[in-house]
């Protein structure tokens, strides 16, 4: 038995009774809120602790003291199937050898259970990896290089890992302050077109923050939509929307790592935390295949490099010569809808209106994506000279060969 407990460490093992079926995003909006079960309240990020003291348990030889805890993890969260699952073999463990972890008689393991059960253990998988594999302290996502005082906060998702890392932006840098398990689309990320059931890759904002009131229960405690389409997906002619971050429905604590319409799905609780802490319009939420971290002072040089292109900008700009200007933009530019030329007018008129004051950047945030392309999402706050107030504003940078150029501005 020893053998086998050992390895659950790493494989979350067996089967429940009755397993409760997933229904599609698309479906649970035709279905209306049920009550849920009344369960005890719990803590972000507690259940999954508690399930990680379990295996470490297993994988010290402590069944006995594995399964106390267990039991108690699936007494307080019904609902968690993976914590069930590990009770589950952990008591067949006492009554019958185990021929491997998850270990079912033929009779059980049917064509229905089978899926489940990869699944599970799949997520059991993802769970560890990203509890074993944490980023160095200090370190930050390579998209990360500079928060303005406005970003108090901001989230950064990793696909491959299935975790999203929640951040705090304190006077002394990014600090990491908590992460969770999640669960991305059916057909994996990099989403392209309506439908395709896959997560978005890039950089977007969280939008709103919609009342669970209004939503169906397969929604759970919330949803914080984000803008995808942003406006690099609007250039490479991406299409789709209602992307959200949101919790799930009462009969399920998770879901399984690849099992939502394109959404990012977190427990309730998980959630819960990150609806309390975060502000709408201005968190940032990056997702990714998977993040490079990198210490904040390795970020250095390029802060300083592209501080240099925008203070270009800026110059251009207050010197109110719209030519030198308008050669900081790409040929195939456009502002919701307006392409250069048209845009043009508009741009001239700013030009005319500062009457030589120029301008002033403030809360100035970029953030890097690199694919394909090298891209930068810029956000400030534009004032003019003696102004108390202005617009804030946000640019798409692209980097073309040596050089940065504009391909959408635009207030927001």
């Amino acid at each position: 038995m020893k053998k086998v407990l050992t390895a659950l460490f790493f494989i979350a093992p067996c089967l429940v009774p009755a397993l409760a079926s997933t229904r599609t995003e698309g479906a649970a909006k035709a279905v209306a809120r049920a009550p849920a079960a009344p369960q005890r309240a719990a803590r972000d990020g507690e259940a999954e602790a508690r399930l990680i003291e379990i295996y470490k348990l297993i994988g010290q030889a402590a069944p006995r003291e594995a399964l106390r805890k267990a039991e108690s993890l699936v007494k307080d969260h019904p609902n968690f199937q993976l914590a069930q699952l590990v009770y589950g073999d952990l008591l067949a463990g006492f009554t019958r050898p185990l021929r491997a972890p998850g270990d079912l008689p033929e009779i059980t393991a049917s064509k229905t259970v089978a899926p489940q059960l990869a699944e599970l253990r799949q997520e059991s998988l993802l769970r560890l990896r990203a509890l074993r594999e944490r980023p160095a302290p200090g370190t930050v996502p390579s998209q990360f290089l500079a928060l303005s005082p406005r970003n108090k906060h901001a989230i950064a998702v990793d696909a491959s890992r299935s975790r999203l890392y929640l951040f705090e932006n304190t006077p002394t840098g990014i600090k990491l302050v908590a992460d969770y398990y999640i669960s991305v689309g059916k057909s994996g990320i990099e989403k392209s077109v309506e439908g395709d059931l896959r997560t978005p890759l890039g950089v977007y904002f969280i939008t709103s923050n919609l009342d669970p009131k209004s939503l169906r229960d397969f929604y759970g405690s919330g949803a914080l939509p984000i803008n995808y389409p942003n406006q690099l997906d609007v250039k490479r002619g991406k299409t789709g929307g209602g992307i959200w971050l949101h919790g799930t429905p009462p009969a399920q604590f998770s879901r399984a790592p690849l099992s939502t319409d394109g959404c990012v799905v977190l427990a309730n609780p998980d959630l819960e935390r990150i609806i309390r802490t975060v502000e709408v319009r201005s968190t940032p939420v990056v997702i990714a295949h998977s993040l490079k971290w990198m210490a904040p002072q390795s970020l250095a040089s390029d802060i300083k490099s592209f501080e240099n292109v925008l203070q270009g900008w800026h110059s251009a700009k207050s010197s109110g010569d719209i030519a030198k200007l308008t050669a900081w933009y790409t040929p195939d530019f456009t502002s919701y809808g307006k392409t250069l030329a048209e845009w043009t007018p508009a741009l001239q008129s700013e030009l005319k209106q500062l009457g030589g004051r120029g301008i002033q950047l403030k809360d100035v945030s970029y953030l890097r994506w690199t694919d394909s392309a090298d891209t930068m999402v810029v956000t400030f706050g534009e004032l003019v000279k003696g102004a108390k107030t202005g617009r804030t504003k946000r640019q798409y940078w692209v980097r073309q060969g040596s050089q940065w150029k504009i391909f959408f501005e635009g207030a927001i």
